[in-house]
């Protein structure tokens, strides 16, 4: 009987001490760097480096639908500053004054982004002044003689010269920026893409009230 329990005794010993080289064993293996202790409660915190890597490659990638996007964009965007910078010296409305300043502003930090992005990936930046005569008339864009009346016209005449061609350049910049979210996969130019949709949008609501059409 007492042969018996020190056997008993012998047996659970033996099990313990494998069970403590099991568990230092774990632990040589966690000061190795394949998982640590400190880092049990960050891994769960933490996605793993995987999914990380994954999430960046996601946000930063594009297609030749956003280096469209950018590169229809930016003169699209050109030749409404253009527009807007004539308003200052030939508006005769303070809306229509206060209207183009605020297309300004919103439209020049959005052509210095566009032209990052294409710089990144590698593709040229259209060219200032350099445009496509064959653009003209796309995308709701101002032919060369419509920009030259609005510049010889002020007061009521410029008002509503302005009005009405910004209108239709902001619906082509809605169109152009609609295909963007259908069709693009860059986010930070998707994301643009929805902004410009929703501001120039009420912008156009704004201007045909200006218009009286509304």
């Amino acid at each position: 009987m007492i042969r018996k329990r020190s056997l008993v005794r012998r047996t659970a010993a033996v099990a313990a001490a494998g069970a403590a080289l099991f568990v230092l064993a774990a632990c040589g293996g966690d000061e190795s760097g394949t998982a640590g202790h400190g880092g049990h409660g960050a891994a769960s915190a933490t996605p793993p480096a995987s999914e990380s890597a994954s999430a960046s490659a996601s946000a930063g990638k594009h297609n030749p639908a956003d280096v469209a996007f950018a590169k229809g964009m930016i003169p699209h965007h050109r030749q409404a500053v253009e527009m807007a910078d004539l308003a200052p010296g030939r508006a005769g409305s303070a809306e229509v004054r206060k209207l183009a300043a605020d297309i300004e502003k919103a439209q020049a930090p959005e052509i210095r982004a566009l032209s990052g992005w294409l710089t990144s990936w590698g593709e040229e930046v259209p060219a200032a002044g350099a445009m496509d005569h064959s653009a003209h008339g796309m995308g709701g864009m101002m032919t060369d003689e419509e920009m030259s009346g609005l510049g010889d016209a002020s007061g009521r005449a410029f008002d509503t010269a302005f009005l009405e061609l910004m209108i239709k350049h902001h619906e082509g910049a809605v169109e152009m920026a609609r295909t963007e979210r259908a069709d693009g996969s860059h986010g930070p130019a998707t994301k643009m893409a929805g902004e410009i949709i929703a501001s120039q949008s009420a912008e156009i609501e704004r201007m045909r009230k200006l218009l009286g059409e509304d």
